[in-house]
């Protein structure tokens, strides 16, 4: 992405998520899911970079749906601040969680690469990515 393209970009997000909360909660679930996507470059393994690869597909495909429920909320609560609005802290817990599961998914990934029972680490982190992808749906039906 060129440098025009990537000061467009955040105007849109600017504009949609505007600079606080919602933004917060959504950048936090992409750094959460670069990080999965880090660790997964780094497998050196390829057995483990073929069993990582569908899980970070499942975080990644996450991202619109997360985008979707902090730009609905932010468009029924603009908020320009740390404070939650009281009718859409479902929302912000839930996508609150979904960033820390996809995190703690990231982390068990990393682990992966250490284990002598790496199928164990997988499961653990394909379990992580289904609570996620709980919360994302959480979090999508607390922003309607």
């Amino acid at each position: 992405m060129g440098l025009f393209s990537q000061l467009r970009a955040g105007k849109a997000d600017d504009r949609e998520l505007g600079h606080a909360l919602w933004r917060a909660d959504h950048d936090r679930f992409r750094r959460a899911v670069d990080r999965f996507h880090q660790v997964l470059e780094g497998a050196e393994s390829n057995a483990l970079y073929a069993q990582l690869l569908p899980q970070a597909d499942r975080l990644g495909a996450l991202i619109p749906s997360v985008r979707e429920a902090c730009v609905a909320c932010q468009r029924l609560a603009p908020v320009e601040g740390d404070d939650v609005p009281g009718a859409l802290e479902p929302a912000h817990r839930a996508l609150s969680r979904a960033a820390n599961e996809a995190a703690t998914a990231a982390q068990a990934a990393a682990m992966a690469r250490y284990s002598t029972e790496q199928d164990a680490v997988v499961a653990t982190v394909t379990r992580r990515i289904g609570i996620v992808e709980q919360r994302v749906r959480e979090a999508l039906e607390a922003s309607r």
